[in-house]
């Protein structure tokens, strides 16, 4: 089992849209870094913790705790020409963009960011490392038993 970070913009996909869902369940698309993507398509398997982040907003931070609930498949957005993820070199025999499916474990509170830099113990964690932008990042077993204790 492993454990990520996932950024959502909660104006795009917050934890409370995401409570809304049917099942709970959302597709993570719209990834547009080959990094990210490979995470998601190469990496990531059913089952895996997700860490529901949100991102650029008054007050980012980690909002719930998840699990991939499906393997990666095409992102049906880039298909799209109406979409604004639409990539025009994509096709459905060789897709170039993923996504897996995130269902919601549950809702905590707000581990805002400025609350995990303060936490001494979670130094190395990927997000608070300097010019990391990634929308989707790995997260050590100690890092994630971390937050879940602070998230009691």
């Amino acid at each position: 089992m492993r454990y990520w970070l996932m950024k959502s913009e909660p104006a795009d996909v917050s934890i409370d849209d995401l409570a809304s869902f049917p099942n709970q369940t959302v597709d993570w698309y719209g990834v547009r870094n080959y990094q990210a993507r490979n995470f998601m398509r190469d990496q990531m398997q059913v089952g895996d913790g997700v860490l529901f982040y949100h991102s650029n907003c008054a007050e980012p931070g980690i909002a719930g705790i998840a699990e991939v609930s499906k393997q990666a498949y095409p992102d049906r957005t880039q298909f799209d020409p109406k979409h604004k993820y639409f990539d025009e070199k994509a096709t459905a025999e060789k897709p170039r963009w993923f996504n897996v499916d995130v269902k919601l474990v549950r809702k905590t509170r707000l581990l805002s960011l400025k609350e995990l830099r303060e936490t001494p113990e979670l130094a190395n964690l990927r997000i608070l490392q300097r010019g990391n932008r990634l929308s989707i990042t790995p997260v050590d077993p100690r890092d994630w038993e971390i937050i879940l204790d602070k998230l009691k």
